[in-house]
């Protein structure tokens, strides 16, 4: 400053945040936004909240894609859409609605109302929109109205957010509309109970009568939840179609899987999915202290049991059928992006999750955080080895760094260099 504050070493500069663009997909034919911005308080607390949001159309629409941009990405942790035409949801909701003086309604773990469709559409940080191959995809019908909720990991200041939904067409006619059918505690040989200071499984099954392809699964659980594997098996126990394995469950980070190919699994075969719970003090997350009786139930101190999974009837050649390089060959991917860290703001030795895209070669990543005079403080990957496409990496923040601003940077061997702002409160 009494130097008159003279410009340092241009390569040091990390340069302006890489804000992400409008959508990945290119232009959609329809975009749905929130009616208005939900005020998130800054008092440390997570929220789940759900919007009305009618879809407006006169006539029924196919659709291939659909992709969920939030306006704050510092307080979004991930989203979920429940469609339906049904007056008397659509009624319920907006009761729900004019109850709650704030935007939308509090509705944790699902959307308080029945839905004819609970996975319209989904999002979590680093994730890519959820699109379906040529011919397959979702109806959306005149009269509907979309149900998003939106879940907001905990702030330290107060934060606005107006999420919307990009809606995009489908150039040829639809043969097939996806399915989304869920298994739930309804599914179990035994009543959902978790006694304290006790890990316990609960195996659901659910019969599939005729052949079909499966897209994605989505395993759910709250604090309790220890692991997932979910898995299909033929009538004589003698083959069995890996599904999705989740060793080591964390609420804090959950989404979609969605399978590298349509996924066949043949009529007659049983779907399995097994929930580990662990209601005991080593559980660090467990919500009671000393641990306490759990049952089903929608609020975070409750316990859920829930497997979505989507699908299509089976036809022959569906095995072929890459989801994987539909994202990859639609995506529109411009320079290396660097998504905003979760959770931000965030504490001395956190845990944060970041992620990042790299265009169509594969480079060296180095993921460095400085501190406001740009000093190094954290080394969190040094010319790791990426493939092209989207990455997450989950690190720590270095113990006993002051509160305040601090950048972190993600440089290539290509030679680009992009950064964002992370805050560190105490």
């Amino acid at each position: 400053v009494g130097a008159d504050m003279p410009e340092g070493n241009p390569l040091d500069n990390p340069g302006m945040p890489d804000f992400d663009s409008v959508s990945q997909l290119g232009e959609p034919d329809l975009i749905l936004t929130m009616s208005e911005p939900y005020l998130h308080g800054g008092d440390g607390i997570e929220q789940y909240q759900v919007f009305r949001i009618p879809t407006g159309i006169t006539e029924t629409v196919e659709i291939s894609a659909v992709e969920i941009i939030p306006s704050n990405n510092a307080i979004a942790h991930h989203g979920l859409i429940g469609y339906t035409t049904n007056p008397a949801s659509i009624n319920a909701a907006a009761v729900l609605d004019n109850a709650d003086p704030a935007a939308g309604y509090e509705s944790f773990g699902d959307y308080s109302v029945p839905v004819e469709d609970q996975l319209f559409g989904g999002w979590v940080p680093g994730s890519p929109p959820l699109m379906f191959p040529p011919t397959i995809g979702k109806i959306m019908e005149p009269g509907s109205e979309l149900l998003l909720q939106m879940h907001y990991g905990p702030a330290f200041q107060d934060e606005l957010d107006q999420t919307s939904i990009n809606i995009f067409f489908s150039d040829v006619p639809l043969e097939r509309e996806i399915e989304t059918h869920l298994l739930s505690p309804a599914d179990l040989l035994v009543p959902f109970y978790i006694p304290a200071n006790e890990v316990v499984s609960f195996h659901g099954t659910r019969y599939v009568p005729s052949d079909v392809s499966v897209i994605s699964t989505i395993p759910h659980s709250h604090l309790l939840g220890k692991s997932w594997l979910v898995y299909a098996t033929s009538p004589d126990n003698q083959d069995t179609i890996p599904m999705i394995s989740i060793p080591n469950w964390d609420f804090h980070w959950q989404g979609i899987f969605t399978f590298p190919t349509l996924l066949h699994i043949p009529g007659g075969y049983t779907v399995h999915a097994i929930a580990e719970y662990d209601n005991t003090s080593s559980n660090t997350f467990n919500p009671n202290n000393p641990p306490q009786d759990m049952w089903f139930g929608d609020l975070t101190t409750d316990e859920m049991y829930g497997m979505f999974f989507q699908f299509v009837n089976y036809l022959p050649g569906d095995e072929s059928i890459s989801i994987t390089s539909l994202t990859e060959n639609n995506i529109v991917m411009g320079d290396e992006k660097l998504l905003p860290a979760h959770p931000n703001p965030a504490r001395s030795s956190d845990e944060i999750t970041i992620g990042f895209t790299l265009p169509s070669s594969e480079t060296d990543v180095t993921l460095e955080l400085f501190d406001i005079n740009g000093r190094s403080v954290a080394l969190w990957l040094d010319d790791q080895p990426y493939a092209p496409g989207s990455h997450l990496v989950r690190r720590f923040v270095p113990a006993g760094l002051p509160s305040g601003s601090y950048i972190y940077r993600l440089t290539t061997s290509n030679g680009a260099a992009v950064s964002k702002v992370l805050e560190l409160v105490r």
